[in-house]
């Protein structure tokens, strides 16, 4: 790859974790770098200051609109192209690129099919475990001549942010929620938590449908703040980026933290592909012959004691695990 003149684009329009996992790849690529994904998470690629733009697809136009998209993104002259998601909507623009004599150099990440085949329908594991999202990432790079590595990133937050949240920081930070119940830790264990640690300030970070978070604060409402809900996505991002601790269920916050180098455990039960990737995370989990059973959480549990693999995480372990 030619670094002085190479433009560059990446393409991962979602979920929240996945991007931030995605965005290991900006710290070796050299040269302009821009990056389409979904319009709603536009302002979280734009921390990245190694972004020079963000495209922004608006899921409610359709093919129309994800058409209209590739015309402009052929007239930007991209002579790399990657492709992160390998879904339908990027196979269109890839395909686009290809059709239209673009020129570019397209790389696409594989999403290993017949492994994930093998391990959810039959229980035999052919990935490296446990599975390193970020660095995943990366592995289709080693064709431009970049070698896989994992690095800290650091982001530019709005200048304000310091300001106005200035008061949230050097927290225990808390996140409790995630998409699929099957990997949520119960609520009475974070409760539970809480009564044990001595963390002179807690704060709870979650999404706009997380309204039982607030029965977190209830216990103590002196040192729990409950923000779950409160914030937008990257002001979530910066409080936990500030944080002295987290702890976190297999959810996007989680990969922010490790992606930033901030010190936290993650609580990971039945998924395959929701392990952090740094040094700085600790991983919490039960030894369970049935895991990993479901690629997000997603599906039922066939253990006679529901969710066993997270049950088994106890509130004591993880004290244990924040102590200094």
């Amino acid at each position: 790859m030619n670094s002085s003149n190479s433009k560059i684009l990446v393409i991962r329009f979602s979920s929240f974790g996945d991007i931030v996992q995605a965005m290991e790849v900006l710290a070796p690529l050299e040269g302009q770098i821009d990056w389409v994904t979904r319009r709603e998470f536009c302002p979280l690629v734009e921390l990245n200051s190694k972004v020079n733009k963000v495209w922004g697809l608006e899921r409610s136009t359709g093919l129309l609109g994800l058409l209209r998209l590739a015309r402009q993104l052929r007239g930007q002259g991209y002579t790399h192209i990657y492709d992160a998601h390998s879904n339908l909507r990027s196979g269109i623009l890839r395909c686009y690129f290809r059709l239209t004599f673009s020129g570019a150099k397209i790389l696409r990440r594989k999403k290993d099919r017949l492994k994930r085949f093998l391990l959810f329908k039959l229980g035999i594991n052919k990935f490296s475990w446990p599975f390193r999202g970020r660095v995943s990432y990366l592995e289709a790079l080693k064709d431009w001549g970049i070698k896989s590595l994992t690095t800290t990133q650091s982001w530019k937050f709005p200048e304000q942010f310091s300001k106005q949240l200035a008061e949230h920081h050097d927290a225990l930070v808390l996140v409790p929620s995630a998409a699929w119940e099957m990997k949520r830790w119960p609520l009475e264990n974070w409760k539970e938590l809480i009564s044990i640690v001595k963390h002179p300030k807690i704060i709870v970070l979650g999404g706009p449908g997380d309204e039982f978070c607030s029965e977190l604060e209830g216990l103590d409402p002196k040192r729990v703040t409950n923000l779950a809900g409160k914030l937008s996505l990257t002001e979530s991002a910066y409080i936990l980026s500030t944080a002295s601790n987290f702890v976190s269920a297999d959810t996007g916050l989680l990969h922010v933290g490790d992606l930033l180098g901030v010190s936290g455990l993650s609580l990971i039960g039945p998924t395959a592909f929701g392990f952090p990737s740094g040094d700085n995370v600790k991983i919490l989990e039960s030894d369970l012959s049935c895991r990993p059973c479901s690629k997000d959480g997603r599906g039922g549990c066939s253990r006679e004691i529901y969710q066993e693999c997270m049950l088994a995480i106890t509130p004591e372990v993880v004290a244990k695990a924040l102590a200094p």
